[in-house]
C-alpha cells in the first residue's frame, strides 16, 4: 500500500509540474511583446520615418550638391528650394506665392516628422499626420497623372518623372501609413503585456 500511494504521488507530482510547465509556456507566448501589428509599427516607423527624413533632406541639398564653404551650401539650398517651388507650382494647383510658401516649409516639417516617428514620442500623433500627408501626396499625384501632366513628381530632391509607378509607390506607402496609424491606436488600448501588474 504505502509503495502504491508513493507511485501515485510521484505520478500526480509529475502531471501537475506538466500542466503547470505547459501554462507557463502558454502565458509567455500570450505575453509576447512582439506580434504582427507591433512589426507593421515597426515597419512603418522605420521606412515612413526614413522616407521624410530623406525627403526633406533631400529637397535642401539636391540637385545641387555643394556643401562647403557655407556661403556655397546656403546659395546651394536656395537654388535646391527654388527648383522645388518650381515642381510644385507645375501642378497648377496653387499660386506661385504659395508655392513658394510650401517649398521653404515642407522639407523641414518632413525632417522633422521623419525623426519624430523614428523616435516613437508620441507615435499616434505624428502617424496620423504623416498619413493624412501621405494621402494627400497621392490626390495630388493621382490627380496630375490622370490629367496627362508631363511634370516632375518633386518627391525627392532629383528629378523624377511622374509615372504610374509613382502612383503605385504612393498607394503603397499609403497602406502602409494607414495600417501604422490604425494599429499604434489599437495597441494603445491595451497596457503592455510585460509591463501589466501580475493577478494575484
Amino acid at each position: 500500500m504505502t509503495f502504491s500511494r508513493l507511485f501515485l504521488s510521484s505520478f500526480s507530482a509529475r502531471n501537475n509540474l506538466g500542466l503547470s510547465i505547459g501554462k507557463n509556456q502558454e502565458s509567455m507566448m500570450q505575453s509576447s511583446p512582439l506580434n504582427i501589428r507591433r512589426a507593421i509599427i515597426w515597419i512603418g516607423r522605420l521606412v515612413l520615418g526614413g522616407i521624410f527624413v530623406y525627403a526633406g533632406f533631400s529637397k535642401l541639398l539636391m540637385p545641387n550638391t555643394h556643401l562647403w564653404p557655407m556661403f556655397v551650401l546656403k546659395f546651394s539650398i536656395t537654388m535646391n528650394i527654388s527648383s522645388f517651388a518650381q515642381q510644385v507650382e507645375s501642378y497648377k494647383l496653387i499660386s506661385p506665392e504659395a508655392s513658394q510658401l510650401v517649398a521653404h516649409t515642407l522639407p523641414f516639417v518632413e525632417i522633422v516628422l521623419g525623426l519624430l516617428l523614428l523616435i516613437g514620442w508620441r507615435l499616434r500623433i505624428w502617424a496620423t499626420a504623416i498619413t493624412a500627408i501621405m494621402v494627400g501626396f497621392l490626390a495630388v499625384v493621382t490627380r496630375a497623372y490622370f490629367l496627362h501632366m508631363d511634370i516632375d513628381c518633386g518627391c525627392f530632391g532629383t528629378p523624377e518623372k511622374l509615372t504610374g509607378m509613382t502612383i503605385v509607390r504612393d498607394g503603397a506607402l499609403v497602406a502602409l501609413a494607414l495600417l501604422m496609424t490604425i494599429f499604434a491606436f489599437l495597441e494603445a488600448r491595451q497596457p503592455h503585456p510585460w509591463a501589466a501588474p501580475e493577478k494575484a
